[in-house]
C-alpha cells in the first residue's frame, strides 16, 4: 500500500469533497480517501499496481478541479 497526498484546487463546498472523495474511491485499489477543501488536499492510501498516481490525479481533473 501506498500513501499520497494530492493538492487539490477549486474547491469550495462540501459538494466538492464529496465529489472528489467519491471519484477517488471508484479508483481499483484504493482503501482509504481523506478530502479537505480548506487545506487543498487530498490523502489517499492505495495499491499503487492498481492505479498508478496519474490516474488519481486524472480522476481528479476530470470532475474540473485542478489536483498535482
Amino acid at each position: 500500500m501506498a500513501n499520497t497526498t494530492l493538492e487539490v484546487t477549486g474547491m469550495t463546498c462540501m459538494h466538492c469533497e464529496a465529489a472528489v472523495t467519491r471519484a477517488l474511491q471508484k479508483m481499483p485499489g484504493v482503501k482509504t480517501v481523506a478530502v479537505d477543501r480548506l487545506k487543498k488536499s487530498a490523502t489517499i492510501e492505495w495499491d499503487e499496481t492498481k492505479s498508478p498516481r496519474e490516474k488519481l490525479i486524472e480522476a481528479v481533473n476530470d470532475l474540473g478541479y485542478q489536483a498535482k
